[in-house]
């Protein structure tokens, strides 16, 4: 049975108005639109090679401090799609990083 990872943000403060305001922007740039589904969301970007550097670079930044979060990204029909899912437990860290990129679009 695999085990769980925790439902934690390693993130102080500081770090995490930022994180938000460097989602926010990437949303500004090149978020065409957000659908969530079942606790999932989908995100479609423009899939230009800026984005696709700024969306994994947050990935890979999310992975270290909330690993629980479920993040996949992949081309599709010519635009980047970013899936965020989380357990039960993290819906809110889900929904709020989703929206992130949505704040100011």
């Amino acid at each position: 049975m695999p085990q769980e990872l925790p439902v934690v943000c390693s993130l102080n403060a500081g770090d995490l108005e930022q994180r938000l305001a460097t989602i926010g922007e990437i949303g500004r740039k090149s978020l065409l639109d957000h659908r969530e589904n079942g606790g999932i969301h989908l995100l479609r970007f423009r899939a230009d090679p800026e984005t696709r550097a700024s969306l994994e670079g947050v990935i890979d930044a999310e992975r270290q401090c909330c690993a629980f979060l479920d993040l996949s990204l992949a081309e599709e029909g010519g635009h980047l799609l970013l899936s965020v899912a989380a357990p039960e437990a993290g819906q809110t860290t889900a929904d709020g990083f989703a929206m992130a990129f949505t704040a100011a679009s």
